[in-house]
């Protein structure tokens, strides 16, 4: 093997090193506690997933799964998001037993990388599926949901913002003059190229009440104070009606100072049918989450039931709670050298017993000790006293 690819890893792979790792399980651990207690059952499904069933019925472009052939000649996928596969087991199964269903997940995700950029090809996600309810509260559960754990991780700072794939649709038909344009448009908004829908609909040559209307729409349904400031753009529809509960619903859980309305709002995960939301926070540049209405995606499994959920980026938001928290995690070593071991034993197991998080060192061992006590907040030396680290 070359000594150059000796450490390399596959594009997009990570390592995931111990300090990050235990922080992952503190993670899965306080969101499974949380989910539990709220009703939902947490699920596993395989990592690989057959193409003409998973892979094709996941809203995640083609170039972007990882695919593989089994030894029948069958095309797999290494899952590529957790809703599909939840999908395909909530139909083939759980919905015979019970509905509606309360569903949650820990796992990683795999999307393949077309270049090195930083992004990873292997994620971890954790979310809800609650599938078999239609209604309005059913979105707002899901909404609150997410807002409550982000809360029980510590974050103080973070934002929800709302908008709705029917009602964007409406005013894309509405306003312009073919499915073409319409495309082109809903792929910039997935994008968040603002200056680039611009000049699509200057480019477009409508009619200038068609083109004023859009621009301005731009610039005004990206944060939207009440629902009321879109009727201007959208006909009166069942779907405006359902934004407008939803509101009042996120208002009756106090938690409305969190949330802000967006309705040029879209997603690249084309499943998402109605009300859709992602969550932003202090402390990450990129959507902490996302979720929403994907009514039509059990359909595919042959089910016509509603479902809606969210998921949350497992790296992201550990990137957010370093970002939000001033707090150094408390570590103690106890050194002792080799004829003090017993004497190092008892105070370790009292430590310990206080409930501390403590590491026992044979201080002759260490090759640079400056180092090596710089990832503690207090140092114990047995025989002398206890001194704290800086």
């Amino acid at each position: 093997m070359s000594s150059i690819k000796m450490f390399e890893k596959p594009l997009g792979m990570r390592d995931t090193f111990p300090q990050i790792f235990e922080k992952v399980e503190a993670v899965r651990n306080t969101g499974r506690d949380f989910l539990c207690r709220r009703g939902y059952e947490f699920i596993k499904t395989p990592a690989v997933e057959y193409f003409d069933t998973v892979g094709k019925a996941s809203a995640i472009a083609d170039a972007h799964l990882f695919k593989l052939v089994d030894s029948q000649g069958n095309t797999l996928v290494l899952r590529p998001d957790m809703t599909t596969p939840i999908a395909r087991v909530a139909t083939s199964k759980l919905l015979k037993e019970m509905i509606p269903l309360r569903l949650a997940y820990f796992a990683s995700v795999f999307r393949a990388q077309e270049a090195e950029g930083g992004r990873p090809a292997e994620f971890d996600q954790m979310g809800i599926e609650l599938i078999g309810d239609n209604s309005v509260y059913a979105d707002a559960e899901v909404i609150v949901t997410a807002m409550e754990l982000l809360k029980q991780f510590g974050l103080a700072k973070f934002k929800v913002t709302i908008g709705h794939a029917g009602i964007l649709n409406c005013i894309l038909q509405d306003y312009t003059e073919s499915i073409e344009q319409q495309t082109i448009l809903r792929v910039l908004l997935v994008q968040r190229n603002y200056v680039g829908f611009e000049e699509a609909v200057e480019s477009f040559n409508l009619p200038k009440a068609k083109s004023d209307a859009l621009l301005q729409f731009i610039e005004e349904a990206m944060n939207l104070k009440e629902i009321q400031e879109i009727e201007k753009y959208v006909r009166k529809n069942d779907a405006l009606e359902y934004m407008q509960q939803l509101a009042k619903l996120l208002e009756m859980a106090d938690l409305a100072n969190y949330v802000a309305f967006d309705f040029t709002l879209s997603s690249h995960m084309s499943y998402y049918t109605g009300m859709l939301f992602e969550v932003f926070a202090t402390g990450s540049g990129f959507p902490l989450g996302n979720g929403g209405r994907y009514d039509g995606l059990l359909e595919v499994f042959g089910s016509k039931v509603g479902a809606t959920g969210f998921s949350i980026r497992v790296d992201r938001l550990l990137e957010t709670i370093d970002a939000q928290s001033d707090e150094r995690q408390e570590a103690t070593v106890v050194l002792f050298e080799e004829e003090q071991f017993e004497a190092a034993i008892a105070k370790v197991q009292t430590l310990r017993a206080a409930g501390k998080q403590v590491t026992l060192q044979l201080r002759s061992s260490l090759v640079d000790e400056t180092a090596f006590l710089a990832h503690f907040t207090e140092i114990v030396v047995v025989g002398q006293e206890d001194v704290d680290g800086e």
